[in-house]
């Protein structure tokens, strides 16, 4: 990884490329970031830069975070994120903009996807439902049965069932930059990404590109 920014998805739109062709893009305000921490092997065990991204106020600020920004001498932030950059050198306080991105770039985008709630099986597992006639039951999106018979008796762990739907740590990877707005610090992503709108994602360059 060599470079990397933090941005609040602001919502899907299109664009048009040269031939008229329509590109669905998602636009993401990047940064700007600042750098709040520089992590070494000698002090941390690794090296990692810090990434501070949001303004918030001072008074929102608990002591230990605001030890922290005035040990740095940075104002504080919202969000914080850490990046194992390779072959970068940079300082506390230096800041990070979309220019480090330009366009046609892949990257990959992590972010917190849309929690659902509680979900059945049909919507978290992709289950094929009942039929719904001749005497079925009201039991049409049901799971069915999930045990066994007398031995083992009992339910194996990590059996698919209904629960918690969403709300957990996705990246989706190799996506392409479309375009990329220096003065607002905004960047177009070819495709959809994790979460909804105003939700934090980390902006990578891709590694498998």
């Amino acid at each position: 990884m060599k470079k990397a920014i933090i941005g609040k998805k602001l919502g899907m739109t299109q664009l048009f490329d040269d031939r008229g062709n329509v590109i669905p893009v998602t636009a993401v305000e990047a940064g700007p970031c600042v750098i709040t921490q520089v992590k070494t092997v000698e002090n941390d065990g690794y090296a990692a830069y810090q990434y501070g991204f949001g303004e918030i106020k001072v008074s929102h600020v608990n002591k230990p975070m605001a030890g922290h920004f005035k040990k740095n001498d940075v104002a504080p932030k919202k969000y914080l994120r850490e990046f194992r950059l390779d072959g970068v050198e940079a300082n506390v306080g230096d800041l990070i903009k979309a220019d480090v991105f330009a366009e046609g770039e892949s990257i990959d985008v992590t972010g917190t996807s849309k929690g659902k709630g509680t979900a059945g099986v049909i919507k978290r597992w992709n289950f094929q439902r009942l039929k719904e006639s001749h005497g079925t039951g009201p039991v049409h999106r049901h799971a069915g049965s999930q045990g066994a018979c007398s031995s083992p008796s009992r339910v194996f762990k990590g059996t698919k069932g209904a629960g918690r739907l969403g709300c957990e740590r996705v990246t989706v990877q190799n996506l392409e930059i479309v375009k990329v707005d220096v003065e607002n610090n905004i960047i177009a992503i070819k495709g959809a990404i994790p979460g909804p709108k105003g939700g934090i994602v980390m902006i990578t360059d891709s590694v498998k590109a």
